[in-house]
């Protein structure tokens, strides 16, 4: 599993500690240091292959948008503040993200995906398919790395999904829509308003109903005809 060197810089113990443990818990972030302000970073920065900058804004010496200006190819960054009025400052920098503290597990997990697709996006840009292969899904207070490949079906189960893979099922909480558009188009495709199905694990299609591996799925009536023509095409 590729492993992403992040540093944090901070000046406040909390929010170090709150980033520390978010970074802990996440399987493939790397803590390389805790810097309490941008020059101790600097350092680090030319010694190390850094990928991801956690970087608050207001920071003794030198502030957080001040340093990256200094730094001719910098990581990717993620900002963080207690003051929203910096947010547009930062964009503008092709910051990936930006943290209002105090900030919830599931908020930084959203940016941390920003920057993973970012990051395999770049390593993939030579080749014909510039897709992910897997996601980061929550799911039973762990954080679980999904190869997309191995999705059979996603199915809504009220205010969560169940995605189904090769080695059994997770329940997520996360919105139909939003799991959409984080797949591949290509490989996976809507069928029903309570499912997405992997293109790949299709058998067959019998009247109203899919095969998906060894699960009927009833195809939704505003879908069939987008399902059917995108069969037939191969995609």
């Amino acid at each position: 599993m590729t492993r992403y060197k992040c540093i944090i810089i901070e000046d406040e113990p909390l929010a170090q500690n709150v980033l520390k443990k978010y970074i802990g818990e996440h399987p493939t972030l790397e803590l390389i240091a805790i810097c309490n302000d941008a020059l101790e970073a600097q350092g680090i920065l030319t010694s190390e292959n850094i990928h991801l900058l956690f970087l608050d804004i207001n920071l003794p010496k030198l502030s957080g948008i001040n340093f990256i200006k200094t730094l001719t190819r910098p990581p990717l960054i993620i900002f963080t503040t207690a003051y929203p009025e910096f947010a547009v400052e930062g964009f503008e920098l092709n910051a990936v993200d930006y943290l209002l503290k105090p900030f919830s597990f599931e908020r930084f997990l959203k940016a941390v995906n920003k920057v993973i697709e970012k990051l395999n996006a770049s390593s993939t840009q030579n080749s014909s398919e510039n897709e992910i292969s897997f996601i980061f899904l929550k799911a039973d207070k762990k954080i679980h790395r999904v190869e997309l490949e191995a999705i059979h079906y996603i199915e809504a189960i009220g205010d969560y999904m169940k995605v189904v893979t090769d080695s059994g099922q997770l329940i997520v909480n996360e919105t139909m829509k939003k799991l959409q558009e984080e797949l591949p188009v290509k490989s996976f495709m809507r069928v029903h308003k309570s499912f997405i199905i992997s293109r790949d694990r299709i058998k067959y299609i019998e009247g109203n109903y899919i095969q998906v591996e060894d699960k009927c799925i009833p195809i939704g009536a505003t879908y069939r005809n987008e399902v059917l023509a995108s069969i037939e095409k191969g995609g």
